[in-house]
């Protein structure tokens, strides 16, 4: 009983944590800039697509962080949650770690989270296990995390250029 506590209490705050962030790419809630802030925010890390790649990501970001919330098709939420973090990821890798310097280590947070979920399954307070779905085999995690990073370095590569207007250290 204590783990799927355990499992509830990790999966509804980084689930509506995850949510959250997304909402402020794609409107004005939670301190937001709406979804011109959101094309600004990925146009100035070199990124194309203007309105469907912020609102992918922030779509990407809203839904998984809902699904990993309510434990509802937790291997999937999570390999969505960790497609958009890895891209977030390797779009903060030149700033280092820490987040005090705009680093990855949020993102690395949430893919780490998520990739636990992904092998553990939601547990028992969960949509899932209403569902009779909560009974994983391990290659669902396994094949979860993989499709998550590879998905996120295959949107990194197919959508980001070199922006020429920033001078990079």
């Amino acid at each position: 009983m204590s783990i799927d506590i355990g499992l509830l209490l990790l999966r509804v705050i980084t689930g509506v944590l995850l949510a959250g962030h997304g909402m402020q790419k794609i409107s004005y809630r939670f301190g937001g800039h709406g979804l011109r802030g959101g094309i600004e925010e990925f146009r100035s890390d070199g990124f194309r697509g203007g309105a469907i790649t912020a609102l992918a990501a922030g779509l990407g970001q809203l839904g998984s962080g809902l699904f990993l919330a309510a434990g509802l098709a937790t291997p999937a939420a999570a390999m969505a949650a960790i497609g958009v973090m890895t891209v977030a990821a390797t779009v903060k890798a030149r700033n280092g770690l820490w987040v005090q310097h705009d680093g990855y280590e949020f993102p690395l947070v949430l893919i780490t989270i998520a990739s636990a979920l992904a092998f553990t399954g939601a547990g028992a307070y969960s949509v899932d296990a209403l569902l009779g779905l909560d009974h994983l085999v391990p290659w669902f995690g396994l094949g979860a995390v993989t499709l998550g990073v590879g998905a996120g370095l295959t949107a990194r590569l197919v959508l980001h250029t070199p922006n020429p207007s920033r001078t990079e250290s």
